[in-house]
């Protein structure tokens, strides 16, 4: 059965399939427009980008696309307003945020007649985002890559949330690999779509350096571990040697902070230091988020590829069923 669209506020995407926004400079443009005009939601990931290389981002996707382009911005940036104006002024149509949680960004969402995205990892977060004005809501679970809010696994996590919001769209995020995955979260869980970001590195069109792509073919269970991040959260990333140095306690903190990107930052090491050295292909010293099920996906496809292959894939099993969860 045909996948049904997924419609956030006046903006509809014809394919129930959100591309994570993954920073630093690992969601760009080049990624972006070409999820969009595959018919997904195609996003850029704006933490710790200078406003006006993001600005100029932004308006380089929309120039590409006629789909859907939004900016992922953490909430915990220290300069998270700037952003969120910029991306704004250069006329992006979705803001997507997570890393804490702002009561601000949805004023300013009314006011700009711009849909906020929410992320969240708790029934709680969720229901509050909803009262608050969320267009939609990312539940990430523990199986994603990058920071985390919870240690809960997104099949236990997502049917707890369904139960609480009822009147946004409610997206299923962490781990999933394929289209079948796809269709289960939509189809017995009841998701109005799916937010993917690992298999998305790894396509032809994601502009970070083939190591990045290398280390993620080559990763298996083993590779993957949580670390902790200067944010104040959990993270998920592959266990590079600049990640063994950090688990073996090494002093790794930088006399001085290039970057100074968060609200508040226990630096024991520049988390945008290290991810841009990672979006740069550098494995010795970078710092590579990636998903927990990154040993599921053994090759670089194009996202026309990734698009085809999960529809395809869905579509062969999806019934749109009454899911015992969707409201």
């Amino acid at each position: 059965m045909k996948l049904p669209p997924l419609k956030i506020g006046p903006f509809t995407a014809a394919i129930p399939l959100v591309q994570g926004g993954m920073s630093i400079r690992v969601s760009t443009s080049a990624l972006a427009a070409p999820v969009a005009d595959c018919g997904g939601i195609g996003t850029i990931g704006g933490s710790a980008i200078p406003v006006e290389e993001l600005q100029a981002d932004i308006r380089k996707a929309k120039s590409m696309t006629k789909g859907v382009v939004a900016v992922n911005i953490m909430y915990a940036m220290k300069n998270f307003h700037n952003l969120v104006m910029g991306s704004i002024e250069a006329g992006v149509d979705m803001i997507v945020t997570g890393a804490g949680f702002s009561r601000d960004i949805f004023k300013i969402g009314r006011e700009t007649n711009t849909p906020i995205v929410s992320i969240v990892s708790s029934p709680s977060f969720a229901k509050l985002a909803e009262k608050m004005g969320a267009a939609a809501i990312v539940v990430e679970a523990k199986e994603a890559g990058g920071h985390l809010g919870t240690d809960v696994a997104l099949r236990d996590l997502f049917p707890e949330v369904r139960k609480v919001v009822t009147k946004v769209p409610l997206i299923a995020a962490g781990g999933i690999t394929n289209g079948f995955e796809m269709a289960e979260m939509m189809d017995k869980y009841g998701a109005d779509g799916v937010q993917i970001a690992t298999r998305f590195v790894m396509t032809e069109e994601c502009s970070v350096g083939y190591a990045f792509k290398k280390a993620m073919l080559d990763a298996t269970k083993d590779d993957i571990t949580l670390i902790h991040s200067p944010v104040g959260l959990p993270g998920r990333a592959l266990k590079t040697p600049f990640v063994k140095r950090m688990l073996a306690r090494e002093d790794l903190k930088t006399k001085t902070c290039e970057y100074k990107c968060l609200k508040k930052c226990d630096h024991f090491y520049c988390i945008s230091e290290r991810l841009m050295r990672a979006s740069e292909g550098n494995f010795e010293e970078g710092l590579f988020f990636s998903g927990e099920n990154v040993d599921k996906l053994h090759d670089i496809l194009t996202v026309k590829q990734v698009f085809d292959q999960f529809v395809t894939q869905a579509e062969s099993v999806y019934k749109e069923s009454s899911a015992p969860y969707r409201s």
